[in-house]
């Protein structure tokens, strides 16, 4: 009977065990549900929204005959598909360039902002430009800012940056080299209100073989 006690009175504590972490951990589980559906539904919401821009292929021809300024530039654009589009002019980078990104940004560490230091400490023996501001003259360096030449984008209203798909910096630039991009469309997607244009951008370094930058934008145009 003793035996028999124990196994019974051991069962029920491991009953009481059981319910009682339920009982503890149950609200929290029921918040990470709540969580996730809500974030599921945020996903398919925009998923949605997105889709308000797409294009069947069997609409393409009637979009493109509405915006004959679309439809010159989508053939122009896909004609030289996969070729360099744009090789820019040099541009130097200085030490003012280097400054004035840093005080925008906040990053002002030495190996940018401090030449005295960077001469003696810094493997490159002088400062170095932020990746993220070789970047961001991306625009300047295409000819996106004040002309829209590049690849017939001159037929937009709007060119809106939707985004990068990659980046990388296999070099840095050093304060005083010149920089210029060479770009080439990889890939056009027709949208009800436009043209999504994907291309690679190299910024390239005078006398060096090795790239500071490679960059896969997304621009959408918008006739």
């Amino acid at each position: 009977m003793r035996f028999a006690e124990f196994i019974r009175d051991n069962h029920q504590r491991t009953k009481t065990a059981q319910m009682h972490l339920i009982d503890k951990f149950e609200p929290t589980f029921r918040n990470w549900s709540g969580t996730v559906n809500k974030k599921l539904a945020e996903a398919l919401e925009l998923r949605s929204y997105l889709n308000l821009f797409d294009i069947h292929t069997s609409e393409a021809d009637t979009w493109l005959k509405q915006y004959p300024s679309l439809e010159c530039s989508y053939k122009n654009l896909q004609k030289n598909l996969g070729k360099d589009a744009y090789i820019g002019e040099w541009y130097i980078v200085d030490q003012y360039n280097i400054n004035q990104f840093a005080n925008v940004t906040g990053d002002k560490q030495w190996i940018h902002t401090n030449p005295d230091r960077a001469r003696y400490e810094s493997p490159f023996k002088t400062t170095i430009a932020h990746g993220f501001l070789t970047l961001s003259l991306i625009p300047l360096l295409t000819g996106i800012v004040g002309s829209t030449d590049e690849s017939n984008f001159s037929h937009a209203k709007m060119i809106v940056n939707y985004g990068l798909n990659r980046v990388r910096f296999p070099r840095p630039v050093k304060v005083g080299e010149k920089i210029r991009a060479r770009t080439r469309v990889i890939d056009l997607i027709l949208l009800k209100r436009g043209l999504e244009v994907v291309r690679e951008v190299i910024i390239e370094v005078a006398n060096s073989t090795r790239p500071a930058c490679v960059a896969y934008t997304v621009l959408r145009l918008y006739f």
